[in-house]
């Protein structure tokens, strides 16, 4: 049986990012989300999400390491003089660091902080993942698990994906190379998460289709997927920010509102049904 989670990210990082997202919940397309614990819309984004029936969607964590303001105070090697995350590339070359005990420090106090943000606005976590997937960086990857193992977070991302699934679309070669780039340390985290005892899905994909979902060949798209439990990360929202539209604007891009359309003009719909693949949130976990 081929079954697929299709999860959303970046839930909180605006509220053209929410409406999307929850328009895409509501088409039934969208079975799981990745909450921002630092994003301007958190707010709006938990109150659309207690308006959900129960068994709705699952909902998970997106740690934040580059992006906005962090949780946690006094940290100097994870943020620059104006007290805010470093954005994406310096995040990016400094998360590689390994064995620096003052980074591991703040990244574990950051980490801790975002975790129990979330918990204590009544959020049941039951799946942990990274803003520009920097949870499986080097210097962060056995801390999230660590942290996933202290809260009970039963499954962590582990976004590999292999380059062979992508006959179905065309991919420029900048997103190939930055895909292949976090598969290569997702397969290196993989292991320090399954010594943990979390759980990862079977498959991962996405990594190569942002903003460029296969919206012309869903039924052919969604055949190259093997049997088992894959995840499948997606954006969708809607174009501008609305209030809280901040530190993340430029994620929020015509692009999204293309994913969107790609989701529930009832294209993929259909391609579900004709090839028989089943939606569901992450197993036993949906709120």
């Amino acid at each position: 049986m081929k079954r697929l989670i299709v999860n959303a990210d970046d839930l909180g990082a605006d509220e053209g990012r929410n409406d999307g997202i929850f328009e895409a919940i509501e088409a039934g397309v969208v079975t799981s989300v990745s909450i921002l614990p630092n994003g301007p819309s958190l707010r709006n984004a938990l109150s659309k999400l207690r308006s959900l029936p129960r068994g709705k969607i699952s909902c998970g964590i997106h740690i934040n390491l580059s992006e906005g303001t962090p949780l946690s105070s006094g940290l100097r090697l994870v943020t620059g003089p104006d007290g805010r995350f470093r954005g994406k590339q310096s995040a990016r070359h400094l998360l590689l660091r390994r064995g620096d005990p003052v980074l591991e420090r703040e990244i574990r106090r950051e980490l801790e902080a975002q975790i129990c943000a979330l918990r204590d606005a009544g959020v049941a976590i039951d799946h942990l993942d990274g803003h520009q997937h920097v949870h499986v960086f080097p210097a962060v990857a056995r801390l999230a698990a660590e942290g996933a193992k202290n809260h009970e977070i039963p499954w962590i991302r582990i976004p590999e994906e292999p380059l062979n699934e992508l006959r179905t679309t065309s991919v420029p070669t900048s997103e190939i190379e930055e895909g292949l780039w976090f598969s290569g340390h997702a397969e290196a985290a993989r292991p320090l998460v399954y010594a943990m005892g979390i759980s990862a899905t079977d498959y991962f994909r996405g990594l190569y289709l942002k903003g460029n979902l296969p919206a012309e060949r869903w039924e052919e798209y969604l055949e190259t997927l093997p049997h088992g439990l894959t995840e499948f990360m997606v954006h969708p929202g809607r174009f501008g920010g609305g209030p809280g539209f901040g530190p993340f604007s430029s994620f929020s891009t015509p692009a999204r509102e293309m994913e969107l359309a790609a989701l529930t003009d009832g294209r993929f719909q259909l391609a579900l049904q004709k090839t028989g693949v089943e939606l569901t949130p992450f197993p036993e976990a949906a709120i």
